[in-house]
């Protein structure tokens, strides 16, 4: 990123969600300059003129208001930021923030704002899978898919509720800074360091595990120490004392994808680091995550990445290793 600080821009009105509006302060608005300088600058801004009181109770006041989202390169949408239909000044300041390209940002319900400015017509999006269903209803040309925490559709990125916005607002993190910057703003936030997008918003209980072998943290722990090595289902269901097919839909109902597109993730995080961090060649790189070869890792890596191992690295390879 530039010398210039990135700016973000919380937006809330008078029913703004406590939880979603930190966040966006824990991930934005603490100086994290000692990982990348400079860090991004944080403004929470007045969606109409305040003080609000949250439903929760919480007296919200800020100098900012909604000129900030004209400056802004990134402009975020808390959950529950109006009780009604957003203002005309609010979509008409979102309209002309997509127009110039700007980054735009739901959380949860955040995504009704961005429908009602017709910012979603004919694009893939997500909300809290309780009201996915209401928003098809008003907005139907809106692709929205229900299952996924949040789906990254270029400028414009939204979220399912709760512990899914952490993982879109680290997903940003990532794009901006790359994966070791992100994970290190996780550790301190003690969240899991990644979660991808198409995994599904709501899981179902866990199985009980067998008394005979390890828990299924046990068997993902073992995949990470050896996800450079060719796993199989059948391989990870005998240490589990399952069937593979027992053992696929045990992993699915607990992470919420399949065990090859979990590994798939992983080697491509892993990727990531390695590339960022070292200066071991593209094809060293494929082999210590397991994808084999250079075709392979660039393949992938690219897909989930949108950009290939070298251009990544130039990007975020930030001193000699």
């Amino acid at each position: 990123m530039a010398d210039t600080p990135h700016r973000v821009v919380t937006l809330v009105g008078p029913r703004v969600s406590m939880f979603e509006l930190s966040v966006a302060c824990e991930v934005f608005g603490l100086d994290r300059s000692e990982l990348v300088d400079p860090w991004y600058r944080h403004r929470v801004a007045a969606a109409v003129p305040g003080p609000h009181t949250s439903p929760e109770g919480v007296v919200i006041d800020t100098p900012y208001g909604l000129d900030e989202v004209d400056r802004a390169d990134t402009v975020i949408l808390p959950a529950r930021t109006f009780a009604g239909d957003p203002p005309d000044a609010v979509l008409d300041a979102l309209r002309a923030a997509d127009a110039r390209g700007a980054r735009l940002v739901s959380m949860c319900t955040g995504a009704f704002v961005l429908a009602a400015a017709g910012l979603l017509d004919g694009r893939p999006a997500t909300t809290h899978w309780m009201y996915a269903a209401e928003l098809t209803r008003r907005y139907p040309d809106v692709r929205i898919d229900p299952k996924v925490l949040y789906v990254d559709a270029g400028n414009i990125l939204t979220s399912a509720g709760t512990a899914a916005g952490i993982d879109l607002l680290l997903h940003i993190v990532r794009l901006d800074h790359g994966a070791e910057v992100a994970n290190a703003v996780a550790r301190r936030m003690v969240v899991p360091p990644h979660r991808d997008g198409g995994q599904a918003q709501f899981v179902d209980l866990p199985m009980p595990e067998p008394d005979s072998c390890g828990s299924l943290a046990e068997v993902l722990g073992w995949m990470l120490e050896h996800i450079g090595d060719d796993l199989s289902v059948e391989q990870l269901a005998r240490r589990s004392c399952t069937s593979p097919r027992t053992f696929a839909r045990r992993f699915r109902s607990i992470t919420g994808t399949t065990p090859h597109q979990w590994i798939l993730s992983q080697r491509v995080l892993l990727a990531q680091r390695l590339l960022e961090t070292t200066d071991e060649s593209i094809e060293t790189v494929a082999q210590r995550c397991g994808f084999g070869s250079a075709g392979a890792l660039r393949q992938h890596f690219t897909r989930v990445v949108s950009a290939s191992p070298q251009a990544y690295r130039r990007t975020f390879r930030s001193e000699p290793a």
